[in-house]
């Protein structure tokens, strides 16, 4: 019974120790824009990020991050400041990008299992558009689709050359991530970060501090709240 009660508590007592984000109901899927001032995200607020992995400051490369949901899917928008983009020649966004992560990319990791929490998925998108998802287990069991895994997910991204700033948007089928439908109240492990840069130096944002030069550290996520 004790450890039934402590499984139903865990969400709670990581989100008192760790980074919330609110991820706001919206009334009914609507189009992508990657705009932070259009209706859908300008009343929203989200997560704002100035460090690495490490925790330390990084000057240059403000990130926000905010959510909104549906019955169908989640809804996560970055935006993105940035020195010089580190662009893949030659995009394509009409098919995954393998190892996109070698350019510049916003990226959400998002797992639903309290009780493994080596298990989760990964979701990014670059500033032109390229996208990628994969089903990660860090417990070395070879349980994850990894990148052979479709989440089904969709991305829009622009560039705002003149403001040194990027704008990414993802809307990701709620069915790929958890099981159940979504409801307020509900929370979900979720890690975002960025990287950014050309060269050896690129930056590696992140909303919570890792511990280490990675960003696959489960037990350091946040939580993502679904609220009304």
């Amino acid at each position: 019974m004790r450890s039934i009660l402590f499984a139903a508590l865990l969400p709670s007592l990581l989100a008192a120790q760790t980074g919330v984000i609110l991820s706001r109901k919206a009334p009914a899927d609507v189009k992508m824009s990657a705009n932070p001032d259009s209706s859908v995200w300008r009343p929203v607020k989200g997560i704002i990020t100035e460090a690495d992995y490490t925790g330390a400051h990084l000057a240059n490369h403000r990130t926000e991050v905010r959510s909104r949901w549906t019955q169908g899917h989640l809804y996560l928008l970055f935006v993105c400041q940035y020195e010089k983009l580190n662009l893949k020649p030659d995009p394509s966004t009409a098919a995954e990008t393998p190892r996109l992560w070698n350019w510049d990319v916003a990226e959400a990791f998002i797992g639903s299992d309290f009780s493994d929490i080596t298990r989760y998925k990964e979701f990014q998108v670059s500033p032109q558009g390229e996208y990628v998802d994969l089903d990660i287990d860090r417990s070395g069991q070879n349980r994850s689709g990894g990148a052979g895994w479709n989440s089904g997910f969709q991305v829009m991204a622009r560039i705002d050359a003149a403001n040194k700033t990027w704008y990414g948007e993802m809307k990701i089928p709620f069915e790929a991530i958890a099981n159940g439908p979504p409801a307020a109240g509900r929370e979900l492990r979720a890690g975002f970060f960025r990287i950014a840069g050309p060269g050896p130096n690129k930056a590696h944002v992140s909303w919570q501090a890792t511990g280490g030069k990675t960003f696959h550290v489960p037990e350091k996520f946040g939580i993502l709240r679904l609220v009304e």
